[in-house]
């Protein structure tokens, strides 16, 4: 560290899992300021107080950091694998009797514990001698989500932090799986499938914006003509409840509900029971969008409001018997997570979507005004809900489209990394996440003056005060109806890169996260739902990470123009079994446009090269001609065109022996334009471009069908399928 920050401050930092210091990508190691070391911890709810010589407000902050536990008799939650017994650290007055038992999720009776007699430790506190004791937990404790409850009994004459008497104390226990199981198929055979921004994939019956139908209708064609197992599709969380809307899937409002503009009103049953004049009403709304399908750029604001005044319309329609029943079934089982989803909604409808200018009794959704606010707007409410149970079970639908084409994983789900500062999450969850500081990624080789990407982070602390329920819920989401799921930089489970409010990416630093508890509540979830994960892994990446995610059967990230060693492409057959391949992501162009250095010419445009752009283009140009003398080696280029190239490229990687490979549908019709620059927001149209073919040409997912390099493409990743 340098001499500017003090040591007790960096004790403090470290104490509460901020780093002082950090190794980017080639391994430079890089100090942390003490203003930004100060700024963090202070948005993790610790007071430094003033940047004085003394120290004293840093010391006070340090010492009650330190007594935390100590003022608790459980850990808020304790984590543990199946089969691995585990220590609870136990906290009690002197001479006071503890009862210990655990509470098993599928159990009446609970099972109870025997506290050591001894204790391990001892600590005075605020007067009162405070005694730790250490708990073995059995190592018979069955997989799910349990509770630990803890009565204590301060006898007469034995003071305690509550007095005499009796009081209960609760923690969550959760046992995960060791591993998540890798389906049986894929250890036989790999998967190879699809990965689709699915608002770019329209149809000519699409509302302007690929929505479910079409999801349905190209894994359809996918399972059957292409011999695809799955489809992987971004982030569909929902975005903004009234236009404008958020282009990124990034950047949603919220993680836990899906985006409604991603319906098909006609396919929601009740439309065919409108009266005619409803009916013509919502397929002129359809008639009025579908002019979009070939428009080059996605028009999300047309396209939602039509759609809501057609939802608004269908909605109208009275739900026969068994409808009605499910749909009330759907919104108990959703139970106050979505009735505080629709009630941001309903806020935002009279208010706008930023609750951080509603009135202040507003901004806190457990007030009495909220609650009167969703009594009186009580049917606005119940329309949300009811988009939900919509979204729900057209999700269903293409899951189960995707399935009988004869695929064996059918949709994967992204899972983004965080939400809108101002969306429904900020609001509904605004005790878990940390307020003065955004997300983003520390300057890399791709991104060489960082990322900053505006959404706030959950707490540490907070997550585990809450038996990381928040997150529990955000996963159960992107599995319903799934047959795995992408979690988008799945290094935030361990550390996130935190930045300062008003401050570049370069002056953030790391924040640990507990990942035995993170990725516990993963294997748990993604276990019950029987479905894969694949994190994405990919930046800087700390030492051990990948094993220990590969150890927990968490599927890596392998994206071929990132597999290189010394200037040279990996040999594909050396990359990880237990990863997803790609030779492209959403975060490049397509191939046939990075073999043109189309990400070059745009970066340069933009201004985000930071060195000599005539040394920047001549690095790339070698990097391709690496990768097409590596393909000419083996006999799999067989002409000059790009075309040519993008095929034998997909050879190339059908080589490796990862569990999965995804094609992107944009290399299925030679695609050039990136869908994303990282970076960047309003100067590249991000998550607005069409999928095109060669010539610019918009194709739709009619068009895909004919497309005679999506056969090739397909046929070489395929054909390396062991």
């Amino acid at each position: 560290m340098t001499d500017a920050v003090p040591p007790a401050l960096v004790e403090l930092a470290e104490t509460c899992g901020v780093a002082t210091s950090y190794e980017d990508a080639r391994g430079v190691r890089h100090d942390i300021s003490a203003r930004t070391l100060r700024s963090v911890l202070t948005a993790m709810g610790v007071r430094t107080g003033d940047d004085d010589e003394s120290g004293a407000d840093v010391r006070t902050a340090l010492e009650e950091v330190r007594l935390r536990p100590w003022r608790r008799v459980l850990p808020p939650t304790i984590v543990t694998r199946q089969g691995v017994g585990a220590t609870c650290e136990v906290h009690v007055p002197r001479g006071a009797v503890v009862r210990v038992s655990a509470h098993l999720e599928d159990s009446a009776a609970p099972l109870d514990l025997e506290l050591p007699m001894a204790p391990q430790d001892s600590q005075e506190l605020d007067g009162i001698l405070i005694d730790r004791v250490r708990l073995e937990l059995p190592d018979s404790l069955p997989i799910g989500w349990h509770r630990l409850v803890a009565v204590v009994t301060v006898p007469s004459g034995v003071a305690g932090p509550s007095g005499e008497g009796s009081r209960t104390v609760e923690s969550t226990l959760l046992v995960s799986p060791q591993s998540i199981p890798v389906p049986p198929d894929l250890d036989r055979r790999r998967a190879v499938g699809l990965a689709a921004q699915i608002y770019q994939v329209r149809s000519e019956r699409s509302w302007g914006v690929g929505d479910l139908a079409d999801l349905a209708e190209l894994a359809d064609w996918a399972g059957r003509d292409l011999a695809a197992d799955f489809v992987l599709v971004n982030p569909m969380h929902a975005g903004e409840p009234f236009p404008p809307v958020e282009p990124s899937p990034y950047l949603p409002t919220t993680r836990r509900f899906a985006s409604p503009l991603y319906l098909r009103p006609e396919q929601i049953p009740e439309y065919s029971a409108l009266a005619a004049g409803d009916r013509q009403l919502v397929d002129d709304l359809a008639s009025s969008q579908r002019r979009n399908n070939a428009a080059d750029t996605i028009d999300r604001d047309s396209s939602w409001s039509a759609k809501l005044d057609a939802l608004r319309i269908v909605f109208t329609a009275p739900l026969p018997g068994d409808r009605s029943e499910q749909f009330n079934d759907f919104v108990d089982e959703q139970g106050t997570g979505l009735h505080r989803f629709a009630t941001w909604c309903a806020l935002a409808a009279g208010l706008g979507p930023d609750w951080s200018l509603w009135p202040g009794e507003l901004q806190d959704p457990d007030s009495d005004a909220v609650a009167r606010y969703a009594h009186d707007q009580a049917e606005e409410v119940r329309f949300h809900q009811w988009l939900q149970w919509q979204v729900a079970q057209q999700r269903s639908e293409a899951q189960n489209a995707a399935r009988s084409a004869g695929m064996r994983l059918g949709i994967l789900h992204d899972l983004a990394v965080g939400v809108h500062p101002a969306g429904a999450d900020a609001w509904a969850l605004h005790r878990s996440l940390a307020r003065g500081v955004t997300v983003g990624a520390p300057p890399d080789v791709y991104n060489q003056l960082g990322q900053d990407w505006s959404q706030p982070p959950l707490r540490p602390d907070a997550l585990a005060e809450e038996g990381y329920r928040p997150f529990r819920d955000i996963v159960r989401a992107a599995l319903r109806d799934s047959g795995g799921v992408r979690i988008d930089h799945i290094l935030g489970l361990f550390r996130l890169w935190w930045i300062p409010a008003g401050r570049p990416p370069t002056e953030g630093t790391y924040v640990r996260y507990d990942h035995d508890a993170m990725i516990g509540v993963l294997a748990l979830e993604a276990w019950r739902a029987g479905a894969v994960v694949v994190g994405e892994d990919l930046g800087t990446v700390a030492p051990g990470v990948r094993e220990e995610l590969s150890e927990r059967g968490v599927l890596g990230t392998s994206v071929m123009w990132f597999e290189q060693k010394d200037g040279r492409p990996i040999p594909p057959e050396d990359y990880r079994r237990l990863c997803m391949a790609s030779v492209t992501t959403h975060d490049l162009p397509p191939s046939a446009g990075y073999v043109d250095l189309v990400h070059v010419d745009i970066r340069e445009e933009l201004g985000q090269l930071a060195g000599d752009v005539d040394q920047e283009r001549r690095d790339a140009a070698r990097e391709i001609r690496s990768y097409t003398d590596a393909v000419r080696e083996r006999g799999l280029l067989e002409g000059d065109s790009a075309e040519d190239l993008v095929v034998a490229l997909h050879g190339f990687l059908a080589a490796a022996p990862s569990l999965l490979y995804a094609v992107s549908v944009a290399d299925l019709v030679g695609d050039r334009r990136p869908v994303n620059m990282p970076g960047t927001s309003d100067e590249y149209p991000n998550w607005r471009v069409s999928v095109s073919g060669s010539t610019g040409d918009v194709v739709s997912v009619e068009a895909l069908r004919g497309c005679g390099l999506a056969g090739r493409v397909m046929g070489a990743a395929v054909g390396g399928v062991k």
